[in-house]
């Protein structure tokens, strides 16, 4: 899940940007759903074994990486190292998806350093200095106590990481981020010299011997949505001339490093490795298709047991649909999937983007477009969701009316509402909470900017929900 890249609601809702109909639902279940039609999903209840690892998932669904912020932070002369550590609120966020039984939880945004982060509040497992595998393995209990796998993702933010955060970030090339969004930027990075890309290979190994001590089930490794190695995979930032540039071969270098270093420090085959991937960057001079397939191909050759295709960059978000076809199909990256699948003779497909009606999902696993469905905002919203769709107690995930784009921010503060307890989970199909929300989006923007350099909070709203998804029922 990518920040937003405006601060203002100008853009049309979610809900209005594809064809569907909505239905009442009524009460505290959500004042309106996506309409599906009556579906079999059996399909999405079958069990699927990940051809390296061995390992097998309770059904279909996977839980997408999302960015929830909930960890504890350094406060004011404390050292960075005090960063990144599970709070409370992060394990009763991940004890909630655990109990919704999804197949496949991964968590997101795990950071390999306390000094290059996404964010504020993000979880860091860069080492152990103060026990906090133990509180990672919590975590990991209480995900896995209904028999979901639990994996990390794994991510680095390179020149992707706000200016106040990352003062000094580094990159495959000097390529600048150019954008700016609630009065935070992005600092012109610093190209990797080679020896520091060795030194980046090792971070990941140690981070996933780590993840695999906290009891995670394997890790993923995040080359998408812009992030340091999507940096060093695509043409329009990577502008080396050495061994980690030039041709497609090159420029994948750093990722199959990475996975034989992640073999050497965690020496047990049945932790799970998969990959995180853009289908296409959406902008011009970026990744293309036959990319992403050509790395897809030797992924497999490398023994990862899925991938899990998504798409697009700050730059040219992906996260909305972009052709008719896709929009009547559901999932923003479904085309794409349908093209590498058949190529794929071992490694699994998963797609992320777009899905909202039950037979959506079914069908896009029954045709034979992927193997798994990810969910991502919608468990943001119903974090029984998938469970639920299982059980034939809902066919359709509850509507956003948040304006586009930020849509992500308003997922942000639902999640807050579930880490704190919260009975009720803000209910985006209705006008007046997010009218609601919006305004205290705007309140917290204007403290935010107010107060930059220092960066004291997630930057998702705090909001008390009114009108909400009675979602412990």
């Amino acid at each position: 899940m990518e920040y937003d890249m405006s601060t203002a609601a100008s853009g049309a809702p979610e809900a209005k940007n594809y064809p569907h109909e909505s239905t009442p639902s009524g009460g505290k279940d959500g004042r309106l759903r996506v309409k599906g039609p009556q579906a079999d999903v059996s399909v999405l209840g079958k069990p699927i074994t990940f051809p390296f690892s061995g390992r097998t998932a309770k059904n279909r669904f996977l839980k997408a990486p999302m960015t929830e912020r909930l960890c504890h932070w350094n406060k004011e002369g404390e050292d960075i190292n005090a960063r990144g550590f599970p709070s409370e609120e992060y394990t009763r966020l991940y004890q909630r998806w655990g109990e919704g039984e999804i197949g496949v939880i991964v968590a997101g945004n795990l950071m390999l350093r306390y000094d290059a982060v996404e964010a504020f509040g993000n979880p860091i497992l860069q080492d152990d200095h103060d026990n906090r595998t133990e509180a990672f393995r919590k975590v990991a209990e209480v995900s896995k106590a209904h028999g979901s796998l639990f994996v990390a993702q794994l991510s680095h933010p390179g020149r992707q990481g706000g200016a106040a955060l990352n003062p000094n970030p580094v990159s495959a090339s000097d390529v600048q981020l150019k954008i700016e969004w609630a009065g935070n930027k992005f600092n012109k990075p610093r190209a990797l010299t080679v020896p520091e890309i060795k030194d980046v290979v090792k971070m990941w190994g140690e981070t996933a011997y780590l993840c695999q001590k906290s009891g995670f089930d394997g890790v993923q490794v995040h080359c998408a949505h812009g992030y340091l190695l999507a940096q060093f995979l695509s043409c329009t930032t990577n502008l080396r001339t050495d061994e980690y540039g030039g041709d497609f071969e090159n420029r994948s270098r750093i990722i199959f490093d990475i996975i034989d270093e992640i073999k050497r420090r965690v020496q047990d085959p049945s932790f799970i490795i998969c990959v995180k991937l853009n289908s296409v960057e959406f902008q011009p001079g970026g990744q293309t298709p036959d990319d992403c397939k050509n790395l897809c191909l030797k992924l497999e050759e490398a023994g990862i047991d899925f991938v899990d295709l998504s798409g697009g960059t700050f730059e040219g978000r992906a996260f909305e649909h972009k052709k008719e076809s896709t929009k009547a199909r559901e999932s923003y990256f479904i085309e794409f999937a349908e093209m590498i699948r058949p190529l794929l003779k071992k490694t699994k497909v998963y797609v992320t983007g777009g899905f909202r009606t039950a037979n959506g999902m079914a069908s896009a696993v029954k045709d034979g477009a992927c193997d798994g469905v990810g969910i991502g905002r919608p468990l943001g919203a119903e974090p029984y969701l998938c469970k639920e769709i299982l059980e034939g107690k809902v066919r359709g995930a509850i509507e956003n009316f948040v304006p586009l784009p930020l849509n992500t921010q308003g997922t942000g503060t639902q999640l807050h509402q579930i880490g704190q307890d919260e009975k009720l989970i803000s209910d985006w199909s209705d006008e007046g909470e997010v009218k609601r929300w919006v305004e205290a989006n705007e309140k917290e923007t204007a403290r935010k900017i107010g107060i930059l350099p220092k960066v004291d909070s997630s930057g998702y709203p705090p909001l008390k929900p009114e009108v909400g998804f009675e979602y412990l029922r």
